[in-house]
């Protein structure tokens, strides 16, 4: 049975600035890709942070039965795994270092180091990247930083997977490859898969489900074709829009213009 996310009351801010207010969500069940999508500022990254236990929140914010806001930080760790959009610089290890000691530090049994070294290997070459391995992380240019942090984060196979614009810095071949990767991991695994993203249409490919966000609040939730509709983008982008579906059957988004804000 796919585990689920639970999602009540939630508040967060910083300081006597509050983001979000009172937001609640419907479950978030494993097995699928949820975006979070939304214009700048709209509160993605705030929600995702808390969501990963990484700001502090009032509310409720439970794992099946596990209120997760209840744990140290080393507790949520161990269920909630997340990638920031801003990754740490200067770090003196290579690649297969790096997503080998995200693997020993994420268990709590000891693994014997012939089958962690090739799982941490297996991770690297599914994501397409083991040419990689012996690189340091600080030689790496953007995109394939991103990668290998992605890399850290899948091999701990947690039960939430947190990630903030995980494509932002990679050509179009490698944002297809995360994006199905990602959605390959959620269904095959159960995992609960929850993403950051500004590509609407991406979005609306890869995602099971999608949350728009707006100022904090909840602006439109559900499949994408329930979701993505023109009178949303209108809405909450402030674009004229068309939303139709292509020869395959995908949504496209169409922007004709910027509407008066």
């Amino acid at each position: 049975m796919a585990r689920a996310l639970h999602v009540e009351g939630l508040h967060v801010g910083y300081g006597r600035r509050t983001v979000i207010e009172n937001l609640s969500l419907p479950d978030i069940a494993g097995g699928g890709v949820t975006a979070l999508v939304g214009p700048n500022a709209a509160g993605k990254t705030t929600l995702l942070r808390a969501l990963a236990g990484l700001n502090p929140a009032r509310g409720s914010v439970r794992l099946d039965d596990i209120e997760l806001t209840a744990l140290s930080i080393a507790g949520h760790a161990r269920h909630v795994t997340y990638m920031p959009q801003a990754l740490p610089q200067r770090v003196a290890l290579t690649v297969f270092e790096a997503t080998l000691s995200a693997l020993m530090s994420a268990r709590e049994d000891i693994l014997p180091a012939a089958e962690a070294r090739a799982k941490a290997l297996a991770t690297l070459e599914r994501l397409g990247i083991a040419d990689l391995a012996m690189r340091g992380l600080d030689e790496l240019s953007g995109g394939q930083r991103q990668l290998a942090s992605l890399a850290q984060s899948i091999v701990r196979e947690p039960a939430v997977l947190l990630l903030d614009e995980p494509t932002s810095a990679l050509d179009i071949h490698h944002q297809i490859r995360v994006m199905q990767f990602v959605e390959e991991l959620a269904r095959e695994r159960g995992i609960i898969v929850i993403i950051v993203l500004h590509d609407i249409a991406q979005a609306a490919r890869f995602a099971r489900r999608i949350v728009v966000l707006q100022n904090g609040r909840i602006a439109a939730d559900g499949a994408p074709e329930v979701a993505v509709t023109p009178p949303m983008l209108a809405q909450v982008y402030k674009v004229e829009a068309r939303v139709e579906r292509c020869s395959r059957g995908m949504l496209q988004i169409m922007v004709d213009r910027p509407l008066e804000s």
